[in-house]
């Protein structure tokens, strides 16, 4: 490798890591999380794909956001379980937990769908909202090979994607059925009842599933392209005249 390559890998990598230090946080403001992005240096090595991976991954990271906020207003008793002073302070040490990628306390060593299990069974004594956030945002983080921002190098799974939205859907509705020895829910979300109607968790899970199912869609869509491109490419080849 010739010193101006080695230079250009450093600088390549710098930019990278730069982007990754800056933008991979669990946004906190939801409605602003989903508007524009900021220019950053990192875009430069990112493709119009990598971007759509990327801000699906930002999205379905806010959607998470709400969700965790929904569920700790319907089920105060969960995040008093570990001893925080409100709903803000629980919800900001879910944040850091998945920012960091490090479970809630008592659940080291478990991952992804292990810990959405845990979360969902009625002999778990600890916060199961920041279980349940915790693994669903982990399942999907995993499916696509541990990054939140994609680029031009990254080669995803389809397969594991699809995989996680149909653990997300599977999650969404045992969240809806499970019940503890007493019959209640476990996690108090959708309500239907003769004078309330709240579907807002039945949306914001639509939306997760949606997104993970069309970039599952598009990666393969993308798989196939390459290849259609590389064949159109050869048959337009034209050579070039020598005399």
């Amino acid at each position: 490798m010739t010193r101006h390559m080695k230079a250009a890998a450093i600088a390549m990598a710098c930019v990278i890591a730069t982007g990754c230090a800056q933008y991979t946080a669990l946004p906190r403001d939801t409605q602003k999380a989903r508007g524009a992005e900021e220019m950053s240096s990192d875009q430069m090595m990112q493709t119009d794909f990598n971007r759509t991976l990327t801000i699906a991954m930002r999205d379905n990271l806010a959607s998470l956001q709400s969700l965790m906020v929904k569920l700790y207003k319907r089920n105060p008793r969960e995040w008093r379980k570990a001893g925080h002073a409100d709903l803000d302070a629980a919800a900001e040490a879910v944040r850091q937990s998945i920012d960091a990628r490090r479970p809630p306390a008592g659940l080291e060593g478990l991952h992804d769908v292990e810990i959405l299990a845990v979360s969902l069974d009625p002999a778990y004594t600890g916060d199961r909202v920041a279980a349940f956030i915790y693994g669903l945002a982990d399942t999907i983080i995993t499916a696509h090979d541990g990054k939140t921002r994609f680029y031009a190098f990254d080669m995803l799974d389809g397969e594991r994607v699809y995989n996680a939205a149909r653990n997300v859907e599977a999650a969404a509705w045992l969240l809806t059925r499970r019940r503890d020895a007493r019959g209640a829910p476990l996690l108090l979300s959708n309500e239907l009842s003769e004078t309330q109607v709240n579907l807002s968790f039945e949306r914001e899970f639509g939306a997760i599933i949606g997104r993970i199912d069309l970039i599952a869609n598009l990666l393969g869509e993308n798989s196939r392209r390459l290849g259609i491109n590389y064949a159109q490419n050869l048959l337009l080849f034209s050579f070039l005249p020598v005399r």
